[in-house]
């Protein structure tokens, strides 16, 4: 009965020696794993930032190769007495003297130049951001990305710009149009009444306050619409 019961606790140790030796194995093999899962993600993190540098490079790696031919072009031009080439009817849009894209000298590419245009919007840097959405838009006018999302943010920077309220009034009327189930639907009508006053249009700017007024008066849109109506009231009654 001894002998059996030392028999039983040896193997009672020896598997507890065991299972604790085992379990020590493989908190030291978690800790391995663990550390390389670490460096493996800061390699891939490493990897994607420099793919994203190499990318950025390469865009004004060429945009200065565009820059540098058209410069030739030109001196050559000049120097052979040529007249200086009509400016692309498309991008007549811009204002003169305040041209921030200069399509006609870098000659982006759709991505390129949409990706500017929404990267300024976020920045809130309007009136650039406003240029590069309207170039987009005579320029690639057949593109997939002109959607009612792009010509909400086009309307907004165009409207926030507080330079270009008939690019702002275009951009919601073809929103309005063309996308009448678009969630920006509402919206783009109050960006555009809102345009509209600033352009001088009070007829456009109170037809658009009665509809909210008829339709859509639980609104937060209305809530705006309702405040530049009342403050015109009493600008009219002072007069």
């Amino acid at each position: 009965m001894n002998t059996t019961m030392k028999t039983v606790s040896t193997l009672l140790f020896l598997t507890l020696f065991a299972s604790c030796d085992l379990m020590s194995h493989i908190e030291d093999r978690a800790e391995v794993i663990n550390h390389h899962e670490d460096q493996i993600l800061k390699l891939s993190k490493e990897s994607r930032d420099q793919r994203m540098e190499i990318s950025r490079l390469k865009t004004a790696i060429m945009s200065l190769e565009s820059k540098n031919q058209y410069l030739k072009v030109q001196l050559k031009e000049i120097k052979e007495g040529k007249p200086k080439a009509r400016e692309i009817a498309s991008v007549r849009a811009l204002p003169k003297g305040n041209d921030l894209v200069k399509f006609d000298v870098y000659k982006w590419k759709p991505g390129q130049i949409l990706a500017v245009a929404e990267k300024e919007f976020t920045l809130k840097n309007f009136e650039k951001s406003a240029q590069f959405f309207n170039t987009f838009k005579h320029q690639f006018p057949g593109d997939k990305n002109l959607d009612d999302q792009f010509l909400f943010q086009a309307g907004v920077a165009s409207f926030e710009s507080g330079k270009h309220y008939d690019w702002a009034v275009s951009n919601f009327e073809k929103l309005v149009e063309a996308y009448p189930t678009s969630k920006f639907y509402r919206g783009s009508k109050l960006w555009m009444a809102l345009a509209n006053l600033k352009l001088g249009h009070d007829d456009k700017f109170f037809s658009a306050v009665e509809e909210f007024r008829m339709k859509y008066r639980n609104t937060p849109e209305w809530k705006i619409l309702s405040t530049h109506y009342e403050k015109i009231v009493q600008r009219h009654k002072k007069n």
